[in-house]
């Protein structure tokens, strides 16, 4: 139960959590009483706590709804030039909290469900994970859409409404087990179906041509349905929409063709065409060339185009009147943004339409989807990289695949006429890749078919120009940009972490949440020992709270004053979980050597999903629950060291997680991890980063400083040289006692006594193909390690680079890197005006 807020606290919770003004919950108990009455049908002698959550949602969003209605008309109204982000993954989390920050309802919200008796924290928990996603990715196209919304752009998030998202994971013995993530079993506030948007999506059939034009015929029809959520931007009234599509079969799915199979099998198959929105492939960095996926590749960008193009077409006069026939300010209206290589079919697809359907030249065509289009590339790893197979194509998209053809024929013939005579470059250049089967490579398609292609960090950006887009870089260097990746603050900070958001606005107020440059003011503070003092105690309590939630969960002991040491991020060996368990296996062997001496406490604790196909991966999940069986449970370690692994890590665990932090992990080998953000979301909550020069680490520690930031490990120059002179693992483990003794261990059985051989494809690839030289980092990551706990032992020290490195962290809203977007790819001016308040129930054309 809340304890009822004291003056003083009332008075420190205005600021960031809202005024709770007594008519204000007034209405706020009168429409909760109401919903649970008339919309859930309960009264309170039969409600559960699940009811209390959907009660207190619908009650929330009903204070979007205005608003909602609001922008959308203003966008009718003005006609402004739309942002369209296309992503396959929208990793959301929970919509409650988030919606009562954005709105400046959560001090109110609490107040009348205390008055009603009721735990606004306990009702949060109700509410399951949006998890349309498996990581980075995901994760960045929803902090974006919170951006756009709070800068007042007139955007709108494309994707898929995956009946099942990301898996929930189980630890069972040790290993990573898999289970259905029915998110949609009880029911979503946060949407609404849309079913008079519904569009038809067409595939296989095959192309005939005539002399007026080329007709796609004898298709397989799926209707795309589309669900709205909306999402709000912070405290400026504007409220966007998220839309994502749901597959149905039409009525006379199957039974046209009279008598096959008879009625009932025919209603049964409907199945097989609503199947392409029922689960999200769970692959994070790799390709897995499966028709299903091609099939949601294109049914997104399907249908989304066609909603684009009839919201372009649309007059803004109150008529539905076709006004704009004129295609060639299509890019005057128009963004859209391809988030990876994932929706690159609405190049060929934006073709299509113009060239078949609105019967436009094709270089005028062309020039329109040029300029409309631009492309964010995510990694650099070659098996992420979608190859797609040309006869996959041909039979599911045979019209896409000539129109591919005819791009790659032209875009080969002005490479020709720039270099004649190179028949390397041109092989190397083509849309289409020869060999043992034909593909199409996606990220050549996009490169070729849009008017900005950028990295999501620095240098990830100077890498994609001077290696794996070298070629194209040469031909079209004004497409290449930079945007380093960000955050939003209001999920980040402010919600997740409001100790911390409340110690900083009492500081230098809390225009910080809008602009988060502001956080720079802090570094007048750094010897302001009521400030130092302020940031350790939030960080403790953050802590304690941590350490309960996990000896809940975990029946183990945790020593809340030991360094919260965290790695939590999708399993991959790129990512480097084996340097972080030699590391841990280090240090215990040091602790059982000595074990008089004074050894920095640690907890640590590493989370993440594996794919379900990604062998290595798992193997790595049971090698850090064997580690944490034998550490855990040695009385001469005691609480010195404890390993935990973080199970079923998602959006709602990360926001309990990273607050409780002390140290980040942030270990990818020099040149993998395109960006990372969760580096910066514990940069922004007071962790201190151990990392690699890798991603966005470069500039956090630009930022932050170099001496703020425990920087270890080969730089992307090294790791050229190490593979152009042969990496061998083996001379580390020759010349290093302490690695030898780690590796010894695995291999025989030290941490897997019941099964000895249990690791031995790990100690394998360790030892002779790593592509990740984890060897190679192990003797400075152990250095740099052992500086890490010296400084711990001094909390003032700790605390005041903890305070520089807040102080840092602007640069890495994604506020900041949305404004970048709008102004330098899409041509859109950000604004942080409020839109007048209270709805106008207005034209139903505004949607």
């Amino acid at each position: 139960m809340s304890k009822p807020l004291s003056d003083h606290d009332r008075k420190k919770q205005i600021s960031v959590k809202g005024l709770a003004g007594v008519e204000n919950v007034a209405d706020l108990k009168k429409n909760y009483n109401r919903h649970l009455h008339f919309t859930l049908v309960k009264d309170r002698n039969v409600s559960t706590k699940r009811d209390y959550y959907f009660a207190l949602a619908h009650t929330v969003r009903d204070h979007l709804v205005g608003r909602w209605i609001r922008t959308q008309q203003s966008y009718y109204e003005k006609d402004p030039k739309r942002v369209y982000y296309l992503s396959l993954e929208f990793y959301m989390g929970r919509t409650l909290q988030n919606t009562m920050v954005n709105l400046a309802l959560e001090n109110a919200c609490d107040e009348a469900m205390y008055q009603l008796g009721l735990d606004m924290e306990e009702l949060q928990e109700m509410e399951e994970d949006a998890g349309l996603g498996n990581g980075g990715l995901g994760r960045l196209a929803a902090c974006f859409l919170d951006s756009m919304a709070s800068l007042g752009l007139a955007a709108y998030g494309y994707g898929i409404r995956y009946e099942f998202g990301i898996f929930n994971q189980k630890i069972s013995s040790g290993w990573q087990v898999e289970e259905a993530d029915d998110w949609l079993r009880y029911g979503n506030p946060w949407e609404k179906a849309r079913p008079e948007y519904m569009r038809p999506v067409h595939f296989y059939g095959r192309t005939e041509h005539h002399p007026d034009g080329v007709k796609w015929v004898d298709t397989q029809v799926v209707l795309a349905l589309p669900y709205d959520t909306p999402v709000p931007g912070y405290r400026n009234n504007i409220v966007n929409t998220m839309r994502l599509w749901s597959a149905k079969a039409p009525c006379e799915f199957n039974l046209k063709d009279f008598n096959v199979g008879g009625y009932i099998q025919a209603v049964l198959d409907r199945n097989l065409a609503e199947n392409i929105s029922r689960v999200l492939y769970p692959n994070d960095n790799f390709f897995e060339g499966k028709e299903l996926r091609l099939k949601q590749e294109y049914f997104v960008v399907a249908a989304t185009l066609q909603d684009i193009i009839r919201r372009f077409k649309a007059s803004k006069f109150g008529s539905r009147d076709i006004v704009r026939t004129d295609f060639s300010t299509l890019p005057d209206k128009v963004a859209i943004q391809l988030n990876d290589t994932h929706p690159a079919l609405a190049i060929p697809e934006l073709m299509r339409v113009l060239i078949d359907e609105e019967k436009l030249p094709w270089d005028k065509a062309w020039d329109i989807c040029i300029k409309t289009c631009a492309y964010t590339n995510h990694t650099v790893l070659p098996e992420a990289l979608e190859r797609w197979p040309i006869d996959l194509f041909q039979t599911l998209l045979p019209r896409h695949l000539e129109i591919i053809y005819e791009i790659n024929r032209r875009h080969l013939e002005r490479v020709s006429s720039l270099y004649p005579g190179d028949m390397d470059r041109l092989c190397r250049m083509s849309l289409i890749e020869e060999g043992g089967q034909k593909r199409v490579n996606m990220a050549h398609l996009c490169i070729v078919g849009s008017h900005a292609v950028n990295g999501v960090a620095r240098i990830h950006s100077d890498i994609l120009k001077a290696t794996v887009f070298k070629d194209f870089y040469e031909m079209d260097p004004h497409k290449f940009q930079n945007k380093t990746n960000g955050i939003t603050p209001r999920r980040w900070l402010v919600m997740c972490n409001p100790g911390l958001a409340e110690v900083i606005a009492e500081r230098i107020g809390e225009d910080f949440i809008r602009d988060l440059d502001q956080l720079k003011k802090l570094r007048d503070f750094v010897n302001d020992e009521a400030f130092i003092r302020d940031i350790a105690k939030v960080k403790q309590e953050n802590k304690m709270k941590f350490a309960v939630h996990l000896e809940e969960h975990y029946k183990v002991k945790i020593n809340p004053n030991s360094m919260f040491d965290i790695q939590v991020k999708r399993i991959h060996e790129y990512k480097r979980q084996l340097l972080n368990c030699l590391h841990i296996i280090t240090f215990y062997n040091r602790i059982k050597k000595e074990p008089n001496k004074q050894w920095t406490p640690r907890t640590i604790m590493i989370g993440g999903k594996a794919a379900p196909g990604y062998h290595t991966a798992k193997m790595i999940i049971r090698l850090i629950t064997a580690i944490g069986e034998v550490v855990n449970n040695d009385p001469v370690v005691g609480d010195r060291l404890k390993v935990i692994f973080l199970e079923n890590y998602k959006v709602t665990l990360a926001e309990k997680a990273i607050p409780a932090a002390d140290l980040s992990e942030q270990i990818s080998t020099a040149g993998t991890e395109a960006s990372g953000t969760g580096n910066m979301k514990f940069m922004l909550n007071g962790a201190l980063t151990i990392g690699t020069m890798d991603g966005a680490n470069v500039e956090m520690a630009e930022e932050a400083g170099e001496d703020n930031f425990f920087i270890f490990g080969m730089r992307v120059e090294d790791v050229d040289a190490m593979d152009a002179k042969g990496y061998n693992a083996s001379e580390y483990y020759n010349h290093m006692p302490e690695l030898k003794q780690a590796i010894d261990q695995i291999a025989g059985g030290f941490f897997s006594p019941k099964q000895p051989d249990l690791f031995k494809d790990i100690v394998n690839m360790l030892m002779h193909h790593d592509r990740f030289k984890v060897f190679a980092d192990y003797q400075d990551y152990i250095k740099c390690q052992e500086k890490v706990s010296a400084l711990y032992k001094k909390p003032k020290e700790w605390t005041k680079k903890v305070i520089l490195n807040i102080a840092g962290s602007g640069k890495f809203s994604s506020d900041r890197t949305i404004s970048q977007y709008a102004r330098e790819i899409w041509g859109v001016e950000p604004t942080l005006e409020k839109l007048a308040s209270g709805s106008n129930y207005g034209n139903p054309n505004a949607v």
